[in-house]
């Protein structure tokens, strides 16, 4: 008899946004004639940059030939996307970080998961709340966690509360933990954390040999000159931290699928001998046996990110994605709700109105103003009576959906 994987069944109901759309789908059957504008998913809608399809399509073309021909590529990624990424990314800031130290991905939602390979399973793990779900979800998962308990909460994991009440800060555990993920610009409040704060964050994890996962998905946003955007721009953030990042905001590469994650050499875990180990080695033979690499192409792609006219094409989108977050804060202040977020990322976090929670809001913009967002407490506990709104879209459906919110 074939068993399945019994923590699978310690998730609730769905995911958040496959029961989005599930209840998206309901109405839509229910009302054809209803012009759905989507602000929930945190996807792109404007197209890929120039710089990206003219290096794309010329390493489609160099496919064709012998002499241009690639087939497995290096499982890390190929140096010269690596060499830019370090050189760009990390070393123009500061950071001591190499190419070597770069795995490129398909994605820093599959590696925020698959690191979870290389890291034992009686870690102690700390997350916020609210919180990108996958964190969560991929340690229930992997039998790491207990059951729910009646506020979504899971049984081994530490909570840590980020509302208004606190600035949106994620406060230093009381106690000791292990593993702490950390997601700045936050997905989904938006909030950012100051170099202090990251210090703090670092100091806590070196003092209780902790490892953070910071997820910096969202750095390309930062407006603010003065806020950090790595994890390394911290001394000593290279003996305690693991950076993920990813193509798909900044450059719109969603559909496209690239990211990278850095894992410095030197940067250690303990086995269960006590016996001191580099996390880079595991990490490699990780992707050495389970991934075959991103394409040749998509990579030529995430290269031309970096040229001249690929900078100048992806600020633009940026700031493009930032217009329709201002545009959304101003709407829903205009209309008298509290508003968060939005100046430092492309997500806006709002208070849900007085008596109404967060489904129950979800459900009022849908059928009333055809507009899709995403309930807070589908991110945690500390979520409910709180709404995310997604910047990425047209300017026409943003201003249009804000005109329906507005009217409610």
């Amino acid at each position: 008899m074939v068993q399945v994987n019994g923590n699978y069944l310690k998730l609730k109901a769905g995911y958040l946004f496959p029961e989005i759309a599930r209840r998206v789908k309901a109405f839509s059957e229910a009302n054809p004639e209803a012009a759905i504008i989507r602000l929930g998913i945190g996807d792109v809608t404007e197209p890929l940059p120039e710089a990206c399809r003219t290096a794309m399509k010329a390493a489609v073309d160099a496919m064709g030939t012998r002499e241009g021909f690639h087939g497995y590529g290096p499982e890390q990624g190929y140096l010269w996307l690596r060499e830019k990424i370090a050189a760009t990314d990390f070393q123009a800031r500061g950071c001591a970080i190499t190419a070597e130290e770069i795995f490129v991905s398909d994605g820093s939602k599959c590696d925020s998961s698959n690191i979870l390979d290389i890291l034992g399973e009686g870690n102690r793990i700390a997350v916020t709340d609210p919180v990108y779900p996958v964190y969560v979800d991929s340690n229930v998962m992997a039998g790491r966690t207990g059951d729910a308990d009646a506020a979504g909460q899971y049984g081994g994991l530490t909570y840590l509360p980020i509302t208004a009440e606190n600035g949106f800060t994620a406060q230093i555990p009381t106690g000791q933990v292990d593993l702490i993920y950390l997601c700045f610009p936050n997905n989904p409040t938006g909030a950012v954390a100051t170099r202090e704060q990251l210090r703090a964050w670092v100091d806590y994890a070196r003092a209780n040999e902790a490892l953070i996962l910071f997820d910096a998905a969202y750095e390309a946003f930062i407006q603010d000159p003065e806020l950090p955007h790595s994890i390394y721009e911290i001394e000593g953030a290279r003996e305690c931290a693991i950076e993920f990042r990813s193509f798909s905001k900044n450059a719109g590469f969603t559909g496209t699928r690239c990211a990278l994650t850095v894992v410095p050499r030197g940067l250690m875990g303990t086995a269960a001998n006590g016996e001191k180990v580099e996390l880079w080695g595991l990490w490699n033979r990780r992707q050495c046996t389970k991934f075959n690499g991103v394409s040749y192409i998509v990579q030529r792609g995430a290269e031309a990110v970096y040229s001249p006219e690929g900078q100048a094409q992806v600020k633009a989108l940026i700031d493009f994605y930032m217009e329709n977050a201002a545009i959304i804060r101003q709407e829903l202040s205009a209309a008298g709700l509290q508003v968060y977020g939005g100046e430092q990322a492309p997500y806006v976090w709002l208070k849900t109105p007085e008596g109404v929670d967060s489904w129950g809001f979800f459900d009022r913009l849908l059928s009333q103003a055809h507009v899709v967002g995403t309930p807070g407490s589908g991110f945690g506990a500390a979520g409910e009576g709180y709404f995310r709104l997604s910047a990425f879209n047209s300017r026409a459906n943003v201003e249009e959906a804000m005109r329906r919110v507005r009217a409610l």
